[in-house]
């Protein structure tokens, strides 16, 4: 959520900055600024009646020693009176508060000033790539048949079970998929993250914290009875862990990593690109998560992308970069990068990380601050997170760019891991 001082200080930068995104918020600005000129207005009319009711209060003890009882009475009756408009004014206040904190949730976080113009993923600027890779030989199959040949995922089964988009995982399948997330938790912890294992669900106070509430509730999987939220990403319970809390400031950044099943509705989502792994409901997924301060968040993106890079240059899978335009950008990031990897089988380039940083958006709604040494003042720290590694679409581009005649070859990477080098 921006902060008011940023609308304050110049709206039209917003207003302007937000047409990146293809946001048209120059009304919404004027409403919000309106909205807290109204606010002001009875903040201070309620300041005045409280300063007048104690000024008063001191005087009816005056005029009582002194024996002017009618005149005392007088100003108690005044005081009920401003008392009385007192408790008026705070039912505005209140409600004037609250009608303002619902127009700042539906502005977006402003675009870094690096982010491109574009309206849609078709706009992305790939700033790097892998290079050339080589051409698979033979009868090249896509993934969804390859798991059917070698009984290493089930989508019936996990649809008799459950529904569409929840495989079940079996055999060497199941361990390399295990294997995935030990090797992506293992690499995270040699770069300086610490694990942690947050619950599956979370209440409205951490989905509105990280920004999926109220954007995304159409996409999370809601258990109406206890009015929690399955996750869809582990960056909302990790993130959340700061919430409310005041850090040192030479405690940062503070680095977490974690493993989680991730829960998402996609709705609206069918056809060839949702086939098999390219889209499911639920799937696994490592986290990295950071706060930075705001002076080195940037220096922070960097080195997570680089670090993420380094992963799916040691699976040698063939990838490229993308800096996010505009349209492609999501509601809460100010800057994301995307990392696609190329499915030989398919033809085309499957996304399997997002990392991002959302500046102080997210730090504004967890009231998540840091104090710097020697300062009394808490400031927003910045918060960022990326995908280190989701599973489903790494490991479809695995088994379709691994196949062999001999079968599906493992990663050297993942080999200790898996205890076998083919999936045959």
């Amino acid at each position: 959520m921006l902060t008011l001082k940023q609308i304050q200080d110049n709206p039209q930068e917003v207003i302007e900055r937000l047409k990146i995104k293809n946001y048209n918020v120059e009304e919404l600005v004027n409403n919000i600024l309106d909205k807290d000129n109204t606010r002001r207005s009875i903040q201070q009319q309620l300041d005045s009646g409280l300063s007048e009711m104690n000024t008063i209060s001191k005087s009816i003890g005056m005029l009582f020693k002194e024996g002017k009882i009618d005149e005392a009475n007088a100003q108690k009756k005044k005081t009920a009176e401003i008392k009385e408009r007192n408790n008026d004014l705070n039912e505005k206040l209140s409600a004037t508060a609250n009608e303002l904190q619902e127009l700042l949730v539906q502005l977006p976080n402003i675009p870094h000033n690096s982010v491109p113009e574009g309206k849609s993923d078709a706009d992305n600027v790939v700033i790097r790539d892998s290079g050339e890779f080589a051409a698979l030989e033979g009868n090249v199959l896509p993934h969804w048949e390859l798991v059917k040949n070698y009984n290493i995922i089930d989508f019936e089964l996990g649809t008799k079970l459950t529904g569409a988009g929840f495989p079940v995982y079996k055999g060497k399948g199941a361990r390399l998929q295990r294997a995935l997330i030990s090797f992506f938790l293992d690499e995270a912890q040699k770069a300086g993250y610490t694990e942690v294992m947050p619950p599956l669900m979370v209440n409205e106070d951490s989905g509105f914290g990280t920004g999926q509430l109220p954007d995304k509730e159409g996409q999370m999987y809601h258990v109406t009875e206890d009015n929690l939220y399955l996750i869809p990403t582990a960056e909302v319970p990790v993130t959340n862990i700061f919430r409310d809390v005041i850090l040192d400031g030479k405690d940062l950044p503070i680095k977490y990593t974690a493993y989680t099943p991730c829960f998402r509705r996609e709705a609206g989502s069918y056809g060839k690109d949702v086939r098999g792994l390219n889209r499911l409901h639920q799937f696994d997924k490592v986290e990295i998560v950071q706060v930075s301060h705001p002076d080195k968040s940037y220096d922070t993106l960097d080195s997570m992308v680089a670090y993420v890079e380094g992963i799916i240059n040691k699976l040698d899978l063939p990838y490229r970069v993308l800096r996010l335009c505009g349209g492609d950008l999501s509601f809460t990031s100010a800057l994301t990068f995307d990392f696609e990897v190329y499915s030989k089988a398919q033809e085309k380039w499957l996304e399997v990380s997002s990392v991002s940083n959302f500046e102080t958006y997210q730090a504004n709604r967890l009231k998540l601050r840091f104090r710097e040494e020697g300062s009394k003042k808490p400031v927003l720290a910045h918060t960022l997170n990326g995908s280190a590694l989701a599973l489903p679409r790494i490991l479809a581009a695995i088994l379709e760019n691994y196949q062999t005649d001999k079968g599906i070859k493992v990663p050297d990477a993942l080999v200790s891991y898996t205890g076998f080098e083919y999936i045959d």
